[in-house]
Order: C-alpha cells, then structure tokens, then sequence
C-alpha cells in the first residue's frame, strides 16, 4: 500500500524518466522501442517482436534501450508497428526477423531501417509518427495514453497524471462538484443514445438508497467495433479512475465492468490493473484517509449482443438470462439487485479524468454546440487505412474517410458509410459533408451508436448488406417481445427472397410497413433500431431495390442467384485458366478460341473472374 506522498513522488519521478515518450527533443541517450500488444498486432506476431528485441538487446549488451508493449497506436492497417522513441521512428509491417536489423541499423549505426518505413497513402515515405496523414485531424482524449504507456505498469500510468483526477475529487470537490463539472462539459453517453452523462450520474445521485453501484458497459457487440476494447488493453487504469470519480459523485462504494469474454487481453489486463490498484491502496477501504471506499468486480459476458442494452446487462450480472427490463424504472433508480445503478460504458469513463483535470471549459470548446469533446471509430471496410480514430464531434464523414481513412482502394468509389453498427444506417455519398455528431447522423437516418464505421465501396450491394445487418440481429434477439422476435424474421424472409430474384413489387411495402411497426413496438433498444439498415437503404438505394425486383438483376453483382457473369469474346485468349478453374464445369471452349458459361450451371461463384489473367470476364 501507498500513501497518497508516495503516488506523487511515483508521478513525479516517473514522468521525468518517461518523458522522452512523449518530448521528442527530449535530451536523453536512453532509447524506448513502442511496440503495439493490441489484439490486432498480437495476432501478427507482436509478442514474438518483443520477446526477440529483448533478448537481441541482452546478447549484445545493450544497456540503454527499454522495450516496452502499449496498446493499440490506431493504424492497424500497418501493423505490427513498432515505433522508437524520442526520435518518433515510426516502423510498419514489422516482423519477427525485422528485430535483429533495426537494433544494428538504427540502434547502433543510427540509422534508419528504409524497407520498414511507413508509406502515407500518396506513396510518401514517413519516417515520424506525426507526419502521417491518419493522425493530423485526430483529437486524442480517450486515446490519449494508448499506444504510450505500458498498460500493465501501474506506475507508467501514474506517470502520465494518472489517478490525479481522483485525487482532485477525493480532496477538494464536492458530489455537487463533480456532477457539475461533468454536466457542464457537455459530455454525452459515447455508447450510442447519446444521453447526458451529467444528468445521469445526478438521477443517480438523487436515488435514496444505503447501496448504490457503478457499472461499466464493456459488452462491445457491434460487427467491426472494437473502441472500448481498445481502451481496455492500452488504458485500464483511465476507467478503474473513472468509475472510482463516478463511485464518490453519486454515494457509490462497488463497481462492475461488464466484458465480453472473447476479449481475452482487455480482461487480463484490467483484472491486472485492479490487483495493482488495490496493491497501492487505490482500491479498497478509506482511500488516501479520505473516508471513501470503492472497490471493483469483473464479470464476463458470453457475448450475447443483447446484453449491450443496459438493463439485459444488468440482468447478466445478476446471473439471470440477458433479456431487457420493462422501463420505467430505470436503472438510476432501481437497477443491480433493485438499487440505483450507474451505467456509462468504457469511452464515456475515458473521458471522466481528463475533464476534471483540464475542466468542463475546455472539454465543452471541441465538438459541435450540442455534442461535445472527441468520438472514437473503428473504421473499417473498403478504406485504405483500417484503424481506430478518434475525431473532433463535427468532423465531416469526408474527412474521416479521405483525409483520415485515405480513400477507398484499387481505384473504386466511394458508395456508402454504414455508422452505428446493426442500429444504424446507411449514409450515401451525397451526404459525405455531414458532420458526425448526434444531430446530423440523426437527421439523415443514421446513428452515432457506439462508434463502427463500416466503408463501402461500388461493388457492394445495398439489399445484401441489409440482409446482413439484419440477420444478425435476427439471431440476436433475446426473443422477449413478439415484434423483435418473429418481426424481424419476416422482414429477413422478405429479404431472403428479394436477393434470390423472386421478389415481387408487394415485398417493398411490406418491408418498409414492417420495419415502422417494429420500431414502435420493440421493448428495447435492439428491437426499435433493428429495422434502420432496411429503412436507411431503402430510402437512399430505392433504385437497387427496384432492380433486384423488377429486373430481376443485382447492379453490384453481388447477389449470387442474381449475378450475370459473361465472358466478353473479343477479350478472351482461349488460355483455358477459367474453365481449369471453374468448380462446376460451367465453361466451354477450344483452346485459343473464345469460351462460354452456361448461365444454367454457373453457381456466380466469381472464382472465373478472379483467375482470368486478362480481364475478360466481368459480373
């Protein structure tokens, strides 16, 4: 245990000995090698990266070069990367074998590793993480420690001004205080409604009761989202902070951090940072002789996409089955075990720190006048730059995806940017200058949701990818009410029938009729956002639906039982390759002669397409 002296004697000592990592002048001969230990790297081989610079380091003696694993650095689409400090060398696609070569290139010979360097999205070579164009209009907040501090030492996020921001509260700010500095910044719930956190956390506060909790919502379920278990595996510590702020605000003594347990490295590692907290005396009775006790609790998801709706959450954690609560009550008045429950999840408890050391001031002049501060994506899709960014609210969708995200590849258009995951919506390219804040995505018929966004170029389909959406939330429906359960499954046979060319015209009105009924009448936020893919591309892609039902055509092609896929005579070679490789025999021809596909055998598989060295077969 730690008295609250030696916490700033670690924060002081600490941070001058760190501060290369983040003073790039810093005047110092020692040398940190970053390498990212977020889920994404470590699938490429990352703990290997760090396991051979190490032991290259100790064979050669090397004395004045730490390694060190941080969390995700944002660009995933380059990793594994590896960065050096303080010069800010930035290295991309790094391999195990890469090891030995940057220690005596750069770390003995000083210089510069060539081959491993980073090319920007105009081919420009980069050699500083600050040059690239994936972070010039990012705004870190949330993100602000990940991919700088090791998030398995305590003391590095001391370090960095860490558990500060309860210190503060603990010695000089009221409950009233608190509440006021969190609702006077403006902050907003970041896992999709978009509600005030400051309203939130005082409907809790007014809650009249011996026991009250705070609970983290880190059951992150939207397809291609992984923000929050970013911030899990390269922050812990800003959210054990958060939550324990949140505990003092609203009378609060106990925590739980809801996490899906397919996210193995964002569990380990908070359930290091607790042990680490309650090690210093952070966590646990009689805080620094304050008086205030708080201590936290991790509970694992099974993955139920449910569960992310907070009062099927709170049923999780109970043990019960995830199914949503009938509200009101709602949880600030009656949540865990029938007591008032404060629920934000993992990007809202990123923010907490940093307001209350910066102020409601400064966190309010970022954003848009009614949504404040940052909003992390994990962008994804048909974008050149896969990663996670973290963007002013306000920021136009054109600027995340062209600016940030570097275009769309191999030369194609841009078509559509799906937000909010499986209850969002669609926004075509006519709405690219939108500003991503909660007004205008609402405005248009899309969402903010947790923050997914999923690019789409012109070979996708609109009909498929609202089938998709929405099969997914077909099977996750915890079935508790009829529109959800047996609404959604009608509009998914409609669907189904459409993209299989044996739509009729009726389909469309019944789709559409369905899709308003079922979110007027869905109990929860997964039934009543359910149908907003269908109703978002029905309005903006009418044309596509028409298509598949009239014309009996897919336009992408991408609808197999649609797909007209030909073979053009005046480019075919004759080499034979498509027929070799046709899995059903569905090409014939001669040698050096044009060759042809029996529409009534081909199964639109494209494998022809995709072999044909000269191009002459299109969908």
């Amino acid at each position: 245990m730690k008295s609250l002296d030696e916490i700033r004697k670690i924060r002081k000592e600490k941070r001058e000995e760190l501060d290369l990592r983040v003073n790039l002048k810093a005047n110092t001969h020692e040398k940190h090698i970053l390498v990212c230990r977020g889920t994404g790297c470590t699938s490429s081989k990352s703990p290997k990266i760090i396991e051979n610079f190490r032991r290259i380091l100790e064979e050669k003696n090397i004395k004045n070069v730490r390694v060190i694993q941080t969390g995700c650095f944002g660009l995933c689409a380059k990793g594994p990367i590896v960065i050096i400090r303080p010069e800010d060398t930035f290295y991309a696609m790094v391999s195990p074998d890469d090891c030995e070569e940057i220690i005596d290139t750069h770390i003995i010979k000083g210089k510069k590793v060539e081959r491993l360097l980073c090319h920007d999205i105009d081919d420009k070579l980069v050699d500083r993480l600050d040059e690239l164009n994936f972070y010039k209009k990012q705004k870190r907040i949330a993100l602000k420690n990940c991919g700088v501090i090791d998030p398995e030492n305590i003391d590095e996020y001391i370090a960095f001004d860490g558990y500060k921001a309860l210190e503060k509260v603990l010695l000089e700010m009221s409950q009233d205080d608190v509440i006021k500095e969190i609702s006077d910044s403006g902050l907003r719930g970041r896992g999709g409604a978009g509600f005030p956190t400051g309203k939130k956390w005082e409907f809790t506060k007014m809650a009249q009761s011996s026991q009250k909790y705070v609970v983290c919502n880190a059951d992150e379920g939207d397809p291609g989202a992984f923000m929050d278990r970013s911030i899990l595996e390269g922050d812990p510590h800003c959210v054990i902070e958060a939550m324990m702020i949140a505990g003092y605000a609203i009378g609060a003594d106990k925590g739980y951090i809801y996490v899906r347990a397919e996210y193995p490295i964002a569990v380990q590692r908070f359930g290091k940072a607790i042990e680490a907290a309650r090690e210093y005396g952070i966590l646990g009775k009689n805080i620094w002789n304050t008086g205030f006790n708080f201590d936290l609790e991790i509970r694992l998801g099974a993955g139920a996409f449910v569960c992310g709706e907070e009062t099927a959450l709170l049923e999780s954690i109970e043990g019960r089955r995830g199914q949503p609560r009938l509200k009101p009550p709602f949880p600030a008045n009656s949540g865990l075990w029938q007591k008032p429950t404060l629920i934000n999840n993992v990007e809202t408890y990123a923010n907490i720190t940093k307001i209350i050391l910066n102020g409601a001031k400064w966190y309010s002049s970022i954003g848009t006048e009614k949504s404040k501060g940052t909003k992390v994506f994990a962008l994804g899709g048909n974008v050149n730059n896969i990663g996670l960014v973290e963007v002013p609210m306000g920021t136009t969708l054109r600027e995340i995806v062209f600016d940030i995200g570097g275009g769309i590849p191999n030369g194609r258009e841009f078509k559509a940017a799906q937000t909010g995951g499986p209850s969002g919506g669609c926004i075509p390219k006519e709405h690219l200058d939108t500003p991503i804040d909660y007004e205008s995505l609402g405005a248009i018929g899309s969402m903010m949701g947790s923050g997914g966004l999923i690019v789409m170029d012109d070979s996708k389909c609109m009909v498929n990818l609202a089938k998709f959406y929405l099969g997914f939330t077909v099977e996750e429906s915890c079935g508790k009410c009829t529109p959800c359960r047996i609404g959604t499954r009608r509009m998914l046979d409609i669907l189904n029938k459409i993209t299989e060319g044996n739509g009729e015209k009726e389909d469309l009105e019944k789709l559409e009729r369905l899709a308003i009924n079922i979110k007027k009448a869905s109990v929860c936020g997964l039934g009543q956002t359910a149908p907003n893919p269908v109703l978002s591309t029905m309005k903006y892609f009418k044309d596509e639906y028409e298509a598949h039902v009239i014309d009996k055509k897919c336009p992408a092609n991408e609808c197999k039982a649609l797909a007209n896929i030909e073979i053009m005579a005046d480019k075919c070679k004759g080499c034979g390759i498509c027929k070799k490789n046709c899995p059903v025999g569905a090409i014939t021809g001669e040698v050096k002669q044009p060759h042809k596909i029996n529409p009534d055998v081909c199964i639109r598989c494209g494998v022809c397409v995709s072999k044909c060295p000269f191009k002459a077969i299109v969908k």
